[in-house]
């Protein structure tokens, strides 16, 4: 069982990225899934989740320009980021609560990280 993030890069002040995670195993059921980031030198931080309902949370300091989607038949979660800013330069980590064939709950998985880069 792991997720598997992808679409990191280097952009400019101002561009446009998809970030991507599949989950793939034995999965029974997926629970919330989301996104947080780690800038050099600094904390982990969320930036946002959704529900397998669909409901969205944002950090404060990505509303109106990040939007993050699912899609449950693909096992999936996807962060579209707008509008970057070299501040939003970090490694991005997808998470998941993934309910395993056999066991008996979720349990929270991470991908593996995508470097997103924001400089002219």
């Amino acid at each position: 069982v792991q997720l598997q993030a992808s679409g990191g890069g280097l952009v400019q002040p101002g561009g446009s990225l998809r970030l991507s995670c599949a989950a793939s195993g034995s999965i029974f059921s997926i629970a919330n899934m989301g996104w947080y980031r780690q800038a050099p030198g600094k904390q982990r931080e969320l930036v946002g989740t959704i529900t397998a309902g669909g409901r969205r949370t944002y950090a404060d300091s990505v509303k109106e320009r990040f939007t993050i989607s699912r899609d449950n038949a693909q096992k999936s979660v996807y962060l579209q980021l707008n509008a970057l800013k070299p501040e939003d330069t970090a490694v991005y980590y997808c998470t998941a609560g993934l309910w395993i064939y056999g066991s008996s709950d979720y349990v929270p998985y991470w991908g593996q990280g995508t470097l997103v880069t924001v400089s002219s």
